[in-house]
């Protein structure tokens, strides 16, 4: 799992150095990397373009279904509600995040949309990387209110 996780990780990493909050994703079928994505919402001016969306959006592609059953995905923070309705819609069968987010986690650190009955299906770990992915994250939010 740490070496999926670790990829997110380095997702990330092209988010920040591109000023788009850094999260990453990764999204793995049969131990296979199908799609790895960061935030893109800046760039794009595009507030829907979260690295979960993305990552969905390219693993669908890769395997030509809407579906993702079988596949895990791995975040360097907790989704959010709109993605973790994009991760329950696309089926996805396992959902490994790092960091917690109290202020729009979707998995208990704000709302729990993982106890929806759709979501029923989805195994769900957090933790893995956590002190990594939330020192990265708090580190570009504290140089962002430096140059405000």
């Amino acid at each position: 799992m740490k070496q999926f996780m670790q990829m997110a990780y380095e997702q990330a990493i092209i988010a920040a150095n591109e000023k788009e909050i850094p999260v990453g994703a990764v999204i793995v079928r049969n131990g296979r990397v199908i799609a790895a994505a960061h935030n893109t919402s800046r760039t794009d001016l595009n507030m829907t373009r979260h690295a979960e969306i993305n990552a969905i959006n390219k693993a669908c592609s890769v395997i030509k279904s809407g579906y993702l059953t079988g596949c895990e995905m791995y975040i360097t923070l907790e989704p959010c509600p709109m993605c973790m309705g994009a991760i329950i819609n696309s089926r996805i069968s396992k959902l490994i995040y790092a960091a917690d987010d109290f202020n729009f986690g979707a998995c208990g650190g704000y709302v729990n949309l993982a106890v929806h009955p759709y979501a029923k299906n989805i195994e769900i770990y957090a933790g893995i990387m956590r002190e990594e992915c939330a020192a990265l994250l708090d580190d570009f939010f504290s140089k962002l209110r430096k140059d405000d």
